[in-house]
């Protein structure tokens, strides 16, 4: 059983907001999660919307279903029935008592519009993603909040090789898939999970009957992970209509399989490009999808670049999700073509930028994105990282630091 980070933030929102929504793409946790708290800390009844019974009842009358309801309740994988959030507004409107509906739910409700407004102001929302290798590995993890101390810490020497590395990055944190030694099970699972996201998740959502496009439009996306999303060169390529295409693309986001990172913007007169990164939720759906495995990478290393930037990217991205700090993340670049990998910025406008490298040694020339950023953002840029294979932290300047990537999940916890 693992320890979820987020476990803490969400008992916090339940504390005071009547509404608490737990999302996040299926299979990451969140029903065992919900169950614990449940079973425990916050004692509640279970009913879950994937149950054709219950799901029945919901549809025939929501504010019935409800009115039976007494106590604390967790409704499961809610999007199944999206009536019940009118009468949830209603229920919280009549009593705006604290903790009352703990809900889940696979799809991005930020993405849609009419649930997310019918609860504004009555619903806190906490994504919960695939395992971080913190979760993994039982630890608590601090590197976001560390970035923006007033001094980052030297680790000591990684004991993670390249190929350590890689394989975390192959195997994703999908709790199920973390458990699967045989690859060949891994991607029978994976081809089943897609099948079911789609089938179900999709149909829910928008109710659309042909879905064959999808898959290759996924295949399409995985081989551009990491780079600008451009949707008219993916509307030639997947020879679908521009508006169709962005379409699937909304509910591919909104399922999480993928995800945007989107670019830094400020008042600066140099030029900065708006269009966002695409990447994957999750790093073992994005190597199922491509085809890679550790025979492959070491045939074809020039793969690993892509793999290991969106691991980085989103081993931050869910630790921000808990942070002290809660950063803001983007990449950056200039229409010139400079570029840093990631930008996180906190409240204050304070930025650091962290540049991925797949390779286990480094040159000057692997830090001039960062010296290009500490020059643009002047005084608002508070240090540079570069995260790569090797396992010796080292400096290359007052405010610039290169660190194993292994620092991600070993750096000490924040502070209470």
């Amino acid at each position: 059983m693992f320890q979820r980070a987020v476990t803490p933030l969400l008992l916090a929102a339940l504390g005071d907001r009547p509404v608490v929504l737990l999302n996040g793409a299926r299979q990451v946790g969140k029903s065992t999660l919900v169950q614990e708290l449940g079973a425990g800390a916050r004692p509640a009844r279970y009913l879950t919307l994937d149950d054709a019974a219950v799901r029945t009842a919901a549809e025939y009358d929501p504010a019935g279903f409800l009115a039976g309801l007494s106590g604390p309740v967790t409704l499961d994988e809610v999007q199944r029935v999206p009536d019940l959030f009118l009468a949830i507004k209603a229920e919280v409107d009549r009593d705006r008592r604290p903790g009352r509906f703990l809900l889940t739910g696979s799809a991005d409700f930020l993405l849609l519009p009419r649930v997310s407004e019918s609860l504004a102001g009555r619903m806190e929302i906490v994504t919960l993603w695939p395992l971080s290798q913190g979760e993994i590995a039982g630890r608590p993890e601090g590197f976001v909040d560390a970035l923006f101390g007033p001094a980052l810490e030297l680790p000591t020497p990684g004991t993670e090789s390249r190929d350590d590395i890689l394989a975390r990055a192959l195997l994703g944190g999908y709790p199920e898939i973390v458990g699967k030694e045989s690859p060949a099970r891994r991607r029978a699972w994976f081809t089943s999970y897609v099948t079911t996201i789609l089938q179900r998740d999709v149909r829910d959502l928008a109710n659309i009957e042909g879905l064959t496009a999808f898959p290759r439009l996924l295949s399409l996306l995985a081989a551009r992970a990491g780079s600008l999303l451009n949707y008219s060169e993916l509307s030639r390529s997947s020879g679908l209509p521009l508006s169709t295409l962005k379409r699937y693309f909304a509910l591919l986001e909104a399922t999480f399989l993928v995800q945007t990172l989107p670019a830094w913007a400020s008042n600066l007169s140099k030029r900065l490009t708006k269009s966002p990164k695409v990447l994957f939720g999750d790093t073992g759906l994005l190597a199922h999808t491509l085809g890679l495995d550790a025979s492959r990478l070491a045939l074809e290393p020039e793969l690993a670049g892509a793999l290991l930037e969106n691991f980085v990217l989103m081993e931050l991205r869910k630790q921000a999700t808990w942070s002290a700090v809660q950063p803001r993340l983007f990449h950056y670049r200039t229409l010139a073509g400079e570029e840093v990998d990631l930008l996180l910025e906190d409240a204050a406008g304070r930025c650091v930028g962290i540049e991925v490298k797949a390779s286990a040694t480094l040159g000057a020339r692997d830090v001039k994105p960062l010296e290009n950023l500490a020059e643009a953002l002047g005084k608002r840029f508070l240090r540079g990282i570069v995260l790569y294979t090797g396992r010796t932290a080292v400096p290359f300047g007052e405010r610039l630091l290169a660190l194993p990537i292994s620092a991600l999940w070993t750096a000490s916890p924040r502070p209470d």
